[in-house]
């Protein structure tokens, strides 16, 4: 035997709370009693009164709140073999580290406030496998599609603009790691999200976006940043902030640079949308778009379905409360011949 809500258990602790009151309530009685008359007397006041009914009444009451947190736990014994399919879509998140995405232009900073977007989106996914790409100067599946979201959620959150060693940006490394992470075999819907700012130091985005196109990967860009462009802040050898220079000693401002991102949304029949502080956009492609795909079977295994038993404690249950009003508190009076 098994049990489907074991943690029901915790309500066990009601069982001697009762035991406990009703206790309490049998001496006070006693105590009351006492007070009211002396034990000769009494014998004779309450001498059709049954203190071993009144028990059995309090004993059928405890019984049957057992058997209702026990019902509550849902005894289960006896299976099935049951076929499960698991159904969803696969999701590729290519998310921006490079030193750009430090800026302000959102708050608290780029990176973090894509972050913070990511986990809201996974909160909404029911079956479908999400995987995550750093890129960089070069980029790196950082956790392969799966529909573990609590360990996804662990890669995201040892991301960080560290998380690649190669300075820059390039779009078309995220777009070709993206095309080697998927397995082999026909995929009705294939989705990469890109979340960046959109500036692109590499170059070859154009071959890498024919290669999606080939590859049947519908690509979602979310641009990030601000046109009128932000300083980046980094911290020094002391820990001090500082904003980041260039080699000549002038400052380094990032902008959002949304040709490229609105090109490869469209030419591979995505979506592009501007993040803002109020929306950042995760949600309304996945409104929009994503949750309204054909659902695609990713495997089928057998498990056991156990059968449920609780019917039968509150059987007992009803049982015993039909029992308990019937059983009086006073003693069977003797037949008189």
């Amino acid at each position: 035997m098994r049990f489907g809500a074991p943690y029901m258990a915790a309500w066990l602790w009601m069982v001697p709370a009762v035991i406990f009151f009703f206790m309490l309530v049998y001496r006070s009685r006693e105590n009351i009693m006492r007070r009211f008359a002396s034990s000769k007397l009494l014998d004779e006041i309450s001498g059709s009164f049954s203190k071993r009914r009144v028990k059995i009444k309090n004993a059928l009451i405890i019984i049957a709140i057992t058997l209702i947190l026990v019902a509550l736990m849902r005894p289960q014994w006896g299976f099935q073999w049951q076929e499960v399919r698991q159904q969803g879509i696969d999701i590729l998140i290519a998310l921006d580290t490079s030193n750009s995405m430090l800026a302000e232009d959102v708050l608290p900073n780029r990176i973090d406030r894509a972050k913070l977007a990511i986990r809201d989106l996974v909160r909404k996914l029911h079956g479908d496998r999400v995987g995550l790409i750093a890129f960089a100067g070069t980029a790196f599946l950082q956790c392969p599609l799966t529909i573990d979201y609590d360990g996804f959620l662990l890669s995201l959150n040892d991301v960080s603009v560290n998380t690649i060693p190669v300075g820059g940006t390039s779009l078309a490394r995220a777009i070709y790691t993206a095309i080697n992470s998927y397995e082999g075999g026909k995929k009705e819907h294939k989705i990469l999200i890109v979340i960046t700012d959109g500036e692109d130091l590499e170059g070859g985005v154009d071959e890498a976006i024919q290669a999606a196109r080939a590859n049947g990967i519908e690509i979602f860009c979310v641009g990030i940043g601000s046109q009128a462009g932000e300083l980046i802040p980094m911290k020094d050898n002391r820990g001090k902030q500082v904003f980041l220079k260039d080699a000549e000693g002038n400052m380094v401002k990032t902008y959002l640079n949304e040709g490229p991102l609105q090109k490869m949304a469209i030419e591979t029949g995505g979506m592009y949308i501007r993040a803002s502080g109020a929306e950042f956009g995760l949600d309304l492609i996945y409104n929009e778009r994503l949750s309204k795909l054909e659902k695609q079977d990713f495997k089928s295994k057998m498990e056991k379905r156990y059968h449920e038993r609780f019917q039968y404690p509150l059987g007992f249950v009803l049982l015993l409360l039909f029992i308990e009003p019937l059983v009086g508190n006073r003693k069977k009076e003797s037949k008189r011949t």
